[in-house]
């Protein structure tokens, strides 16, 4: 390997590095400086980097993770309040107001919505299969996916 190319990857190691530090305390009060620090970077370096690399900055990312991790606990009907405490978040009302800027709707309604979902497709399951898979998969021409009630 070229002498020039082993300090890139060093350093893009250290800016991964910092990713999975983000991924594992997502929940836990962290800002820039920690993370540039258990990257081994300078703060503003370390943010035009991070945002080279991944396209957003640490903070974009960080938020990111929390929604994510906020939809996937309101999917299991944990309540707001806890769902917002246990990502991260201080605020219910700052949590529900970027929630809701980034998913579109309110953090209730979107747990309103997945589980009367859930009921759905348990109730029905085969109305959630793509008629173009069911057709291409149930071995009958014209097949229609619906389930007789």
């Amino acid at each position: 390997m070229p002498d020039q190319e082993f300090p890139k990857l060093y350093l893009y190691r250290r800016i991964v590095q910092a990713k999975l530090f983000i991924d594992a305390h997502s929940a836990e009060r962290i800002d820039a400086t920690d993370i540039a620090d258990e990257a081994c970077y300078s703060k503003y370096h370390f943010i035009r980097t991070f945002r080279d690399i991944y396209g957003k900055t640490p903070h974009q990312y960080l938020t990111a993770v929390r929604v994510d991790k906020a939809k996937a606990l309101l999917e299991t009907g944990m309540p707001v309040t806890e769902v917002c405490l246990s990502v991260g978040f201080d605020s219910l009302g700052s949590f529900t107001g970027l929630f809701k800027r980034r998913t579109g709707v309110t953090p209730s309604t979107f747990q309103r919505e997945r589980l009367a979902r859930r009921q759905r497709m348990d109730k029905a399951p085969l109305s959630f299969v793509p008629g173009c898979f069911a057709a291409l998969y149930s071995g009958r021409e014209n097949s229609n996916t619906r389930e007789a009630t």
